[in-house]
């Protein structure tokens, strides 16, 4: 391995030892010059990082993008606790570093919205991480699924890329623009911020724009419970107005859950698959 890399690499490690620190100190959002050059290494401007091309294998190596993804998940696994399963963070980091790599132009805000679709509707299943300072932004909180879950809230079992399935599709996203979100809830009508997503695991959900799979705040969805969405990862109206604008233009998505077939399909969830 290049001695540049493990410099970046020994970065990153210290980096996730401050952020950790700050977590249980006041003022923690503050960054100083250490986390700083850590994350010149995860947006690519630091001066040793070979530039970035087009794809995985002809830019950063499956170790190096993974190397990136531990450090990401040292910083936030003891934070973002409960998940379904323990490698839940881990997938979602690894597909977030290597769609980065081979796509830099695409990923355009360093924020990720995780949802682990493996937990009930009654958990707090949702959070934003700021992948750049490895800092949580808002979680744990409340998110819908679409149909194929329990009709008391439980863990959704069906997933699917179909037009008019209603359900969630699983994967990678990147974001698109916001606009005004319409919804009916209860036999009543409603309005939001909607954040409309593009789909990049092929095969899983790249019919989401086609079918209006979006991010939006909904009534169903409150701090205790989220109801059943038409397929959309939708959290409470107020969480909406203040997070969507943020991931606006350029952040990505992963939603997650324990399924064997997407987990062993999933183009970015197999990139760096050994």
């Amino acid at each position: 391995m290049r001695r540049g890399f493990l410099i970046q690499n020994a970065l990153l490690g210290v980096s996730a030892l401050v952020v950790a620190a700050g977590y249980a100190m006041p003022n923690r959002d503050h960054t100083g010059p250490v986390l700083n050059a850590a994350a010149d290494f995860v947006n690519g401007t630091a001066s040793t990082i070979a530039p970035v091309t087009s794809t995985v294998a002809t830019t950063t190596s499956a170790g190096e993008v993974s190397d990136v993804a531990e450090t990401a998940l040292s910083a936030f696994s003891g934070i973002a606790r409960g998940l379904s399963r323990p490698e839940a963070l881990k997938t979602a980091f690894n597909s977030y570093f290597a769609f980065k790599s081979a796509h830099p132009n695409e990923v355009k805000k360093p924020y990720l919205y995780f949802v682990d679709f493996g937990l009930p509707a009654t958990a707090k299943r949702g959070y934003v991480f700021d992948m750049e300072k490895l800092q949580i932004v808002d979680g744990p909180f409340t998110v819908a699924a679409g149909r194929g879950s329990a009709q008391d809230g439980g863990v959704p079992t069906r997933f699917s890329n179909a037009a008019k399935s209603a359900a969630t599709s699983l994967g990678l996203y990147v974001t698109k623009a916001l606009y005004p979100f319409s919804g009916h809830s209860g036999g009543r009508a409603y309005h939001s911020v909607g954040l409309r997503l593009d789909g990049k695991s092929t095969g899983f959900n790249d019919n989401a724009l086609a079918r209006g799979v979006v991010a939006h705040g909904a009534p169903y969805v409150t701090p205790n419970k989220a109801g059943r969405s038409q397929g959309c990862p939708a959290m409470e109206p107020s969480r909406a107005a203040r997070l969507l604008p943020k991931l606006a233009e350029g952040a990505m998505v992963f939603l997650f859950a324990p399924d064997e077939n997407w987990l062993s399909r999933d183009p970015w969830v197999t990139a760096n698959a050994s």
